[in-house]
């Protein structure tokens, strides 16, 4: 796994599992999501599968998070599929996007965020390679099995890092 998170999760931490279930690997996020939903976790994080609904991600934010980690495929160039990484991304604090219930990237669920008078001081992505993101339903044999590793990169950040200690 690529990238190191090396300052602890502090305040209430919002777990997001998105993607579109739909097309292929894009289901990670949820899949991941829906893994960790039976875990017993520490009273300032919460897991939630998102799917592709911004703007439902962009209002639940208001309620007052810190932290936001989101769990999703993204494109690592050359990494074979399956690759997990750890990436804190800079949050733009700038550049007003229209509201948008359909389009499910950061920018967009920050942008909407801010112009619902709402912010989070802290992102990180949990990011997996997809194999592919066709039309289908399930996960390929490589990020199927990357499940894991995302399930345990998560629980390292809210339960080993998080301010109310381990898990």
């Amino acid at each position: 796994m690529n990238g190191v998170v090396d300052t602890p999760l502090t305040g209430r931490v919002l777990v997001a599992g998105i993607g579109n279930i739909f097309l292929g690997d894009d289901g990670f996020g949820v899949e991941v999501a829906q893994r960790m939903s039976g875990h017993n976790l520490p009273p300032n994080v919460t897991i939630a599968d998102f799917g592709i609904r911004s703007l439902h991600l962009a209002y639940e934010l208001l309620d007052g998070y810190d932290t936001l980690v989101l769990v999703d495929t993204v494109g690592l160039g050359e990494e074979p599929p399956g690759t997990v990484v750890l990436i804190e991304p800079e949050i733009d604090a700038g550049g007003a996007t229209p509201l948008d219930a359909h389009t499910m990237n950061p920018e967009t669920v920050l942008a909407s965020l801010r112009q619902l008078g709402g912010e989070v001081h802290r992102l990180l992505l949990v990011g997996c390679q997809p194999a592919t993101l066709e039309e289908g339903i399930g996960l390929s044999a490589p990020v199927a099995a990357a499940v894991d590793e995302a399930v345990r990169v998560v629980n390292d950040l809210i339960g080993e890092r998080a301010d109310m200690g381990p898990v």
